[in-house]
């Protein structure tokens, strides 16, 4: 078991999400599912038998996801950044967690998926050319990338070469 779990408030959806999140990336599994006993249940007001938490991997990253209730809503103050090698990893990445979701709705590669949290889809290559010591070949990967809401790697490369 990992130090730190980030652990992910669902109404009453957590199985379908991590199921849905499972599917999507390939080093994936669930680990553990806790349901409500008789206690929980009273307490929270759901049935009990009903799943409380599951433990599960993405990518060899530990999440726990929680059926809280709806007291508490995902929003952009978290989100999930996934670092992608190509443009089709991207691709790929951007359609199936969007499913459902917004990929309209912000830019910089962040999408919503259909239980709203918020994720990052970002090519590693961008971290790379933001971080380049000619300012002014970083600037225009910045100008470039905020025209984007899923990030395109061509588009950057040529920003990053021009001048």
């Amino acid at each position: 078991m990992q130090k730190i779990t980030p652990c992910l408030w669902f109404d009453n959806q957590a199985e379908e999400a991590v199921n849905f999140y499972v599917s999507i990336f390939k080093n994936s599994k669930i680990m553990s599912v806790a349901r409500y006993g008789e206690a929980g249940a009273e307490v929270s007001g759901r049935p009990k038998g009903s799943v409380m938490t599951i433990v599960f991997q993405l990518e060899g990253q530990e999440f726990m996801a929680l059926n809280g209730g709806p007291i508490f809503k995902f929003n952009e103050a978290i989100s999930l950044i996934v670092n992608c090698k190509t443009q089709a990893e991207v691709d790929v990445l951007w359609e199936k967690l969007s499913r459902g979701g917004d990929k309209n709705a912000q830019v910089c590669g962040w999408l919503k998926d259909k239980y709203g949290l918020s994720w990052q889809i970002v090519p590693t290559v961008l971290g790379e050319m933001l971080q380049d010591k000619d300012a002014d070949k970083s600037e225009r990967v910045m100008t470039a990338m905020l025209q984007m809401k899923k990030i395109d790697i061509k588009t950057l490369k040529q920003a990053y070469k021009q001048g």
